[in-house]
């Protein structure tokens, strides 16, 4: 028999990963939205027309995150991981790594485009 999962399914999922209202590159992987907003290097706001809902690369369904360029260092570290952040709910929505940058107060970073993809049920 097979596995189906309603793209409303996938989506509802997805659309929490759109609620985020902040994007952060951090040093490590944060454990908690505190954690994420006190080690943050950059930051950059984000609003509803950053992300962008589609089928999925390989299956389901994807969100994409819109790049962001010249975002200032606001503290000295490495980046390796960007968090997605609920700053109304102060929720932590997402991690992912990314390539690792040293960054220093008063430089800008580059975060490239990126997606979330939900597979379909296997």
């Amino acid at each position: 028999m097979a596995k189906f999962a309603s793209n409303d399914v996938l989506d509802g999922s997805l659309n929490i990963v759109r609620a985020a209202t902040r994007m952060v590159a951090v040093s490590g992987q944060p454990a908690s939205y505190a954690a994420a907003d006190s080690g943050r290097l950059a930051e950059a706001p984000l609003t509803t027309g950053d992300f962008t809902l589609a089928p999925g690369d390989i299956s389901g369904r994807k969100v994409g995150i819109a790049p962001k360029s010249g975002l200032a260092v606001i503290a000295a570290g490495t980046a390796d991981h960007v968090a997605l952040l609920d700053a109304a709910t102060a929720r932590l929505l997402y991690v992912t790594t990314c390539p690792a940058q040293a960054l220093a107060p008063g430089g800008t970073v580059n975060i490239a485009a990126w997606s979330v993809e939900i597979g379909a049920p296997a």
